[in-house]
């Protein structure tokens, strides 16, 4: 099966990669602009399988976009592209207003396209073929420390231009499914950690700034919960739902590990105390 993964050279794209291709069912055309966020060295070890193809394609490009698709002609389409940091986007949103709603606009599109032309007439390929998009919890708000987790039909309640740009792409998809019938799944996770996370995130830039001896910045008062999700774990899921998910379904992915900002920096310290003493 050959899967096209938009936003694949960032940390979340390339932990999807790294478990298809180590699956020898899988083909993978990653399809990144390579921002200031990705890169591609962490999947270095994949530039000579022949199971793997990077295209540099912005996906509000939407001339390129139709040569990718009608020229690599993917069996599915995982839609992982966006610009996420929630400071960038309270500085400058516009970059988050283009990539984020734009762009899945533009990719939608194309999508639609190439599935009435090259999949619709495809009968097997039909039965598997859809659009996963994914989103983040982050659509949904904040939570309080006595509110439950969220769930698929929690309110949307975005907080930041960040957040509202991915809800509204969520809802691009929906309107996409509901209006063309195309195919679609979607997921809606929590906060990812684990190797390969850019720099500018919270729990690189604690382990980097304490073991520096400078301050640690954290949003507020620090007293804003987000459930902890591993980044394999979540690669993992994501694969799950495009073997198993059903079309116009929303899926939460979460790791069960909810913990306020304060909470995970004093983990961090506390770890750290241990394994580098006198650091901070």
């Amino acid at each position: 099966m050959k899967v096209l993964i938009t936003g694949s050279a960032g940390f979340i794209g390339s932990a999807v990669i790294k478990h298809l291709l180590n699956d020898c069912k899988f083909e993978v055309i990653n399809v990144d602009k390579l921002t200031y966020a990705s890169s591609l060295d962490s999947l270095k070890e994949f530039e000579l399988n022949q199971s793997y193809i990077f295209e540099k394609v912005d996906i509000c490009d939407a001339k390129a976009i139709n040569r990718v698709l009608f020229q690599h002609r993917p069996d599915y389409i995982m839609h992982l592209a966006a610009e996420t940091h929630v400071d960038n986007s309270i500085e400058d949103p516009s970059n988050f207003i283009n990539s984020n709603i734009v762009g899945t606009y533009q990719l939608l599109e194309s999508t639609r396209n190439y599935w009435q032309e090259e999949i619709l007439p495809d009968k097997e390929k039909s039965k598997f073929f859809k659009f996963q998009h994914i989103s983040t919890d982050e659509v949904f708000g904040d939570l309080s420390l006595d509110e439950p987790a969220f769930t698929e039909t929690s309110r949307y309640k975005p907080s930041s231009p960040y957040s509202a740009s991915k809800a509204s792409s969520d809802h691009l998809v929906n309107a996409w499914h509901r209006t063309f019938k195309l195919p679609v799944v979607l997921t809606n996770c929590s906060n990812n950690y684990g190797p390969y996370q850019h720099p500018e995130k919270l729990i690189p830039t604690v382990i980097s700034n304490a073991l520096r001896g400078a301050p640690i910045p954290i949003y507020g008062n620090g007293t804003q919960i987000r459930d902890w999700l591993y980044v394999d774990d979540h690669a993992e899921a994501l694969i799950n739902v495009a073997l198993n998910g059903k079309e116009g379904q929303t899926y939460n992915i979460g790791g069960n590990n909810e913990k306020t900002n304060l909470q995970v920096v004093h983990s961090i310290c506390t770890i750290l105390d241990e394994l580098a003493p006198g650091k901070l």
